[in-house]
Formats: C-alpha cells, structure tokens, sequence
C-alpha cells in the first residue's frame, strides 16, 4: 500500500517537473525575440517585409512621428570612390522637448548594395542580420551613430536610403511603449547638378522625419547663433540703409517739386497751354493710374502682403500721378500764346 502510494507521488512529481519545463521552455521561446533584437533588428519584420523599408513591427504594428529619425551629412550629389560621413539619430521627440521619454534607440540602414559602409570598432554597429547591404545597432545605445558610407566606384543611378529607427524605453519588451519611425532619401548620381545650380546644391544636408515642432527644437551650436545673429545684423543694417536712401531720394524729388511751383508762382508764366481736346484724355490716364495706385498702396498697406520697396514704390506712383493730374488741370486753364495758337 505504501508503494502504491510512492509510485503515485512520484509520478505526480515527474508530470509537475514535466509542464514546469514546458512552461519554461514556452516562456523562454517568447522572450527570444525581445532579448534578440536589442543586439539589432533582423532583415525580415515579423510581417516578413524588410525591416528597413517597412519599420519594426515586432516592437508595434505602426510608426509613429513620437520617434525622430535624423540624418546628417547627406551629399545632394555623390562623386564616385568619395567617402561621406554621415550622422545617424534615433530620439524619442518627448526626451528632445526636455521631458522624460525614452533614452534608448537602435536602427537599421540600407542603401541596397550601391556603396560601402564602414565605422569605428568604438561604434555599437554591425552587418545587418540576414543582410550583407545594410547595417545595424549591435547594442541598445544613446541613438547616436557616425558612420563612413563610400560612393560606388562607377557611375550609377539615384541612390536610396532607407533608414529605420527605434526609439525604445529599455525593459527588453517590445510594445506599445517603443517609438519607430521610417526616414528614407536619395543621392543623386555624378553629374546631374551643374556647378551653375549654386554651391548650396552641392552641400550636405541633413534629412529628418518625426514630430514638426520637435525637429526645430535641438539645441543650435554656438557657431550657428553666431551667424545667425550676424544675418540678423546684416539684414537690420541693409534695411536701415534702404529707408534713409529712399527717404532722402522722396524728400529731394519732393523739394525739387515745390521749388519749382513757387519759382512758377512768383517768376515764371506756369505750365504751358494745352488744349481741351488734348487736356481730357491726359487727365482721364493720369486720373486712373492715380487712384488705382492709391487703391493697391491702402490695400497693401493694410493686409502686408506685399514688400515695403513695393508699397513704398506704388505711394509714390499714386501721389505722382496725382501730381500730374493737378499739372494737366494747370495746363489746360493756362491761356493761350501766339505761338499756341499758330
């Protein structure tokens, strides 16, 4: 009896051990691919897409503008055989606007087999899994990475990037709460920008996909608030100049009209004659350029929808023609000379 019992003890232990190795093993099998991709994202998504080209979603099912993707240092045009280096940053926007968010990101770039990417061992970077043309984080890390891509050594066609980056919050578990995002751009191929096109063309850039606001929200070098208060400088002085220019111009024009109708007043005859059949059609053009002008300065004025030389040219034509209906108007009540009448 005592034996029975044993042997069913134990056969009670063996089938407990049993389902607790099961259920370890299940356990085990499911935290594979959470302690996996921390080392870097496979080729394939769970969706069995690129991962590059189509986001991680094995983390969550869709992207999210929560997650910035940056490049930095990306050439309008590539020269063959020519190293670039390039800049690639992973943020979570809500850590970028100074709040708490997540810290921790990873990626993975590809530019489909066209050129050559290479790093410092000191860079957490490795070959892609299961793809030769693309790399990837090796560890989690700060989401910063700088990397040298080399330009194939032929002439080729545009070339595409595709970069896909993850903003993660660290416990090793993918889901709602890690941030991806896709940025994707092109290098255009040897010679299809002329140097004519302006060297701007011809400089890096840099590429960002993710929250608007937090895009314009990174902290400016000290060399870039230099340069921009410089523009700002030079533009305040261009300004300033362009007024005291055009005001001393309108004020001698000004002059230079009164002059002459008080010498006329006091010396001279006036205006010359003209005649009535004459004095109409002259008044009537001058008459409509004069309130059309007016019209568009107040309108102008009003709305500023319009750059000040223009409002402050179109001022000017209004009160010019202005004047020029009062001459013609002179003109016509002027009597007439011998000479007018021959």
């Amino acid at each position: 009896m005592f034996d029975e019992a044993a042997e069913i003890t134990g056969g009670v232990k063996v089938v407990r051990s049993t389902r607790l190795l099961v259920a370890l093993c299940l356990v085990g099998l499911l935290a594979i691919p959470a302690f996996a991709n921390s080392g870097g994202p496979p080729y394939l998504n769970s969706d069995n897409q690129e991962t590059a080209k189509y986001g991680c979603t094995c983390h969550y099912s869709s992207p999210g503008d929560r997650a910035v993707v940056m490049a930095s240092g990306i050439p309008v045009m590539y020269e063959p055989d020519l190293s670039y280096e390039f800049v690639i940053t992973v943020a979570d926007s809500v850590t970028l606007a100074g709040a708490d968010g997540n810290t921790k990101a990873g990626f993975l770039l590809t530019d489909n087999g066209a050129g050559t990417f290479s790093w410092d061992d000191s860079q957490d970077i490795r070959e892609a899994d299961g793809d030769p043309n693309a790399i990837s984080h090796s560890e989690t890390g700060d989401g910063v990475w700088t990397i040298s891509w080399t330009a194939p050594s032929s002439d080729s066609e545009t070339i595409l990037f595709s970069i896909a980056g993850n903003s993660v919050n660290g416990d090793g578990i993918p889901n709602e709460y890690d941030y991806w995002n896709i940025l994707t751009f092109s290098i255009n191929p040897p010679g299809s920008i002329a140097e004519g096109d302006g060297d701007a063309t011809l400089q890096t850039r840099t590429i960002a996909v993710g929250d608007y606001e937090t895009l314009f929200v990174l902290e400016e070098s000290e060399a870039e608030k230099e340069k921009e208060r410089q523009k700002h400088l030079s533009d305040r002085v261009f300004e300033s100049g362009n007024m005291f220019y055009w005001t001393s111009l309108t004020a001698l024009i000004v002059g230079a009209v009164f002059q002459r109708e008080i010498m006329e007043r006091r010396y001279g005859p006036g205006p010359e004659y003209l005649a009535t059949e004459l004095a109409y059609p002259q008044g009537i053009r001058r008459g409509l350029l004069a309130v059309l002008s007016f019209f568009f300065a107040i309108d102008w004025t009003a709305n500023g929808n319009q750059h000040d030389f223009i409002i402050g040219c179109t001022w000017f034509v209004a009160a010019w023609a202005s004047y020029g209906v009062y001459r013609t108007v002179r003109s016509a009540k002027a009597e007439p000379t011998v000479h007018d009448v021959m």
